[in-house]
């Protein structure tokens, strides 16, 4: 026996619960112990030193910013779950009691959804990111956790929130897209056929999409390139992250 339930549950009307029987967000013995490693380093507050220059004084007025520990415990999320976009990021955070706790947000509370993390990452810059990568490295071999003599460097790939519609070429600011229907039409191909225009953007011989010709005006950051190591083969818009670590010889 079983009960089904359909995707579309009925309306219910308001009505009030004690928040004391709200289930209780409990993070994961993993991320538990994540987290109790980075408090034990000192992760939260090196990180809000290393970013304050960068967000506006509190006497300025506004709202508060998110806090930029609770920015790049997303970031590792992202890469201890291999979410492939700051919206997937966002997406699992809001769904998981587990990931609120370990972020420090209760129930009631909205975690930082994707535009906010955009935000942060356009304003953060580069050195912020070194350094943030320099106190979790500095802080794992104060406790141990990290031996090595060699640094090995590796790259990651993010697929951007982004549209290879929206690039502009860099000198004459024409669309993409309008570029690619105009060689369309000059092929013979009606340039208001969408799927048609798809298919020979995708075959057209000759085709450079490069990044010293074009640009996304909305995310400077993102660049074009093959994403067949995100999802699927053909060219997309992504990011590309450096990533550096301590390893040791094996013999």
């Amino acid at each position: 026996m079983f009960e089904e339930r359909d995707a579309k549950a009925p309306q219910q009307g308001e009505f009030r619960v004690v928040r004391d029987h709200l289930p209780m967000a409990a993070a994961g013995t993993f991320y538990r112990k994540l987290d109790e490693t980075l408090r034990a380093i000192g992760f939260a507050e090196a990180v809000r030193e290393v970013c304050r220059p960068a967000y506006r004084a509190s006497s300025a007025g506004g709202r508060p910013g998110i806090d930029p520990a609770v920015y790049f415990k997303m970031l590792m999320i992202g890469f201890f779950e291999n979410l492939p976009s700051e919206r997937a990021i966002a997406s699992r955070c809001e769904d998981s009691l587990s990931l609120r706790a370990f972020l420090g947000y209760d129930l009631t509370e909205a975690t930082p959804d994707h535009s906010s993390l955009s935000v942060i990452r356009t304003c953060l810059g580069v050195d912020v990111y070194q350094a943030a990568l320099e106190v979790v490295l500095r802080g794992l071999r104060e406790h141990k956790l990290l031996k090595g003599r060699h640094l090995g460097i590796d790259s990651s790939i993010i697929e951007a929130n982004a549209s290879l519609r929206e690039l502009q070429h860099r000198n004459t600011e024409e669309h993409y897209w309008s570029y690619v229907k105009k060689l369309a039409a000059e092929a013979g191909i009606d340039p208001d056929d969408t799927k048609g225009v798809r298919r020979f953007d995708k075959k057209r011989e000759g085709r450079k999409t490069s990044n010293e010709d074009w640009v996304n005006p909305h995310d400077t950051q993102a660049k074009v390139g093959y994403r067949g190591q995100v999802s699927g083969s053909g060219i997309g818009v992504r990011y590309r992250g450096m990533n550096s670590a301590f390893y040791a010889n094996r013999r």
